[in-house]
Parts: structure tokens; sequence; C-alpha cells
């Protein structure tokens, strides 16, 4: 069989292997040998035992915790490729780090976003696939073609196995106001904002709810669960205008710090997330993981083949 960028072949990095053998399974091939190690001063060590000449490479690092350490593998995985004469590299980025500095909101700040991107391009790689970007705009720190997948699709076809003849959904703050506004056309639902402010990072406060929450059940999306105290503010919110139950959902589920026990302890009837980001494995059923491995491994197919991505939508 011709393959006009040469054979398939599907590699990971550390920061999520099971999400790529995963992707793997949905393509029915193995992924490709590669040693991923650290010297002992720290430094990554990289060793691709297997031949890749004139290959169409594709290799799964999502930039997870710990993010520099998954970002600078992503980066010497992708020169590796490139040195060994690959015919061309996508970097399957599935969570994009340092996508909430994505502009100067003040003085003397860094654009980070757009440094990541400066140092994907540099370091060989010819196309990016990511989900959910925290901001869309990123796409245009590239140089290089970029595929942005969406989770809502999946979240909404899950959120259909439920009764939701009394629920809402509620973007949580004004960023996310576009997915909520996908979501509730997918679900025929009406839908809520909560009105937030952030005096600093990582702090949030509740202004107002606006929309119509007063004995429904809330179906709050995010790109992103971090520490989670923009959900924990937001549903004190809207549990004060009556809200019956809150269901949260993401793409990428960082928890980091306290994130994980304001998951389990906050006043959610259910958490849903995808895999984007490697979970614990002995996680409360209250919280729903939703593979994208089926999403990623058709849009893997659909760039190989040069066929249109945006028909998965």
């Amino acid at each position: 069989m011709a393959y006009q960028h040469g054979e398939l072949k599907i590699f990971s990095g550390s920061a999520n292997p099971r999400l790529a053998e995963a992707i793997g399974r949905h393509l029915g091939t193995h992924l490709g040998a590669c040693q991923v190690t650290r010297f002992s001063n720290g430094e990554v060590r990289i060793m691709i035992e297997e031949n890749i000449r004139g290959c169409d490479i594709f290799v799964v690092q999502p930039m997870g915790h710990p993010v520099n350490e998954s970002l600078v593998e992503l980066l010497v995985l992708v020169d590796a490729f490139r040195r060994s004469s690959a015919q061309r590299i996508t970097a399957v980025v599935p969570y994009y780090a340092y996508g909430r500095q994505d502009r100067k909101a003040r003085g003397r700040e860094p654009i980070s976003a757009k440094l990541v991107a400066n140092l994907l391009v540099t370091s060989g790689a010819d196309r990016i696939l990511t989900m959910d970007l925290h901001s869309p705009q990123i796409q245009g720190f590239f140089d290089i073609p970029v595929d942005h997948l969406r989770a809502v699709r999946l979240i909404a076809e899950y959120m259909k196995t439920k009764d939701l003849s009394d629920a809402i959904v509620v973007a949580p703050d004004a960023g996310s106001g576009h997915r909520a506004r996908q979501l509730a056309d997918m679900l025929h639902l009406p839908i809520g904002f909560v009105d937030k402010r952030r005096p600093e990072p990582g702090v949030s406060e509740v202004m107002n709810v606006i929309g119509d929450v007063r004995g429904k059940t809330a179906v709050i999306i995010e790109d992103m669960i971090d520490t989670g105290g923009t959900l924990i503010e937001a549903s004190k919110a809207l549990l004060a205008h009556g809200t019956k139950a809150i269901i949260p959902s993401c793409t990428h589920p960082v928890l980091s710090g306290p994130g994980l026990e304001r998951m389990v302890e906050g006043p959610f009837e259910e958490v849903i997330v995808t895999d984007s980001i490697p979970l614990p494995p002995d996680l409360p059923p209250k919280i729903k993981v939703l593979s994208i491995a089926p999403l990623l491994g058709d849009a893997i197919w659909r760039i190989h083949q040069d066929l249109s991505v945006s028909e998965l939508f």
C-alpha cells in the first residue's frame, strides 16, 4: 500500500501512555518502539528503537503534571524524530499547557502560550493536533497547521443518557460562554451564566447568576478544572439561587492542589472529565471519565489520509 506521507506510526511520551495505547488499539496498530528515560542529572534521554525514515509520525504527549518535564520531553522527542529522517511529525498534544498565559493582562508579563508554540515549531513539528485550547486564538500562535478538536460532542452524547427535562447548561465564567452555548444547542437546553471576576490568579469571586436556575439541574462546562476554585464559587452561587443539582464537566482534569478533593467532596451529583490527562486508577464513582482516544484516533487517520478533520464535528 502506498502512503503519501509515509507509513503511519504512533509513538508515546511518558505523560499519558494509556491514552496513546488506546489510540493505537482504535487504529488497530501498536505503538512504535521508543525508550524515554532520564540521565542521572534529570536530562531527558530518547532512544528510537525502530527505523522511521520516511514515516508519518504522530507522537502523543499532553503537557500534564509535571508540566515542564512533559514539555521538554515532547521537544526532545520531536527533535529525535526529525533527526531520524521522519517525513512528517505531528505533535498530538491533547492538553496544551500555558494556555492561560495567552496575552499580556498587565505590564511586564510574558505570553507563554506563544513561547511554547515557538518551541514546538523550532523543535521540528510539522503539525499540531490538540483539544480544547483554553483560548482558540492560540492556534494563530503557530506557523504550522493546527487541528483543534473539541470534546463538547463527547460530553453531550454522554449527557443524553440522562434525564435532562429540568436541566440548564451554565457557563461558570465569560470565557466558557462559547462552550456552554455549543453544549446547550446540542442538548436543546437553555443557557445560564455566572458573572465572575478574578482579583488575582487562582482566586475567583462570583458576582451574579444570569438565567433561571431555580429547581433545575445545572450542567457546567469548562475547558479545564484546575484547583476547582471557580467551580466551588459558581456552585455556591447556583445553590443560593435555588439550583437543585450540579453536574460539572471539563475536557482537562488538571486537578492540582486541592482540585481532586474539592471534586469528590463538593456539592456535585457527578463530575464528567476526559482522559486527556492521566488520572489515578482508584477514582471514586462520582468522577466519570470519557475517553477521547477514538476521537483522536479518527483525527490521526484523517490527517494521515489528507481528509477533512472538521467533518468529525
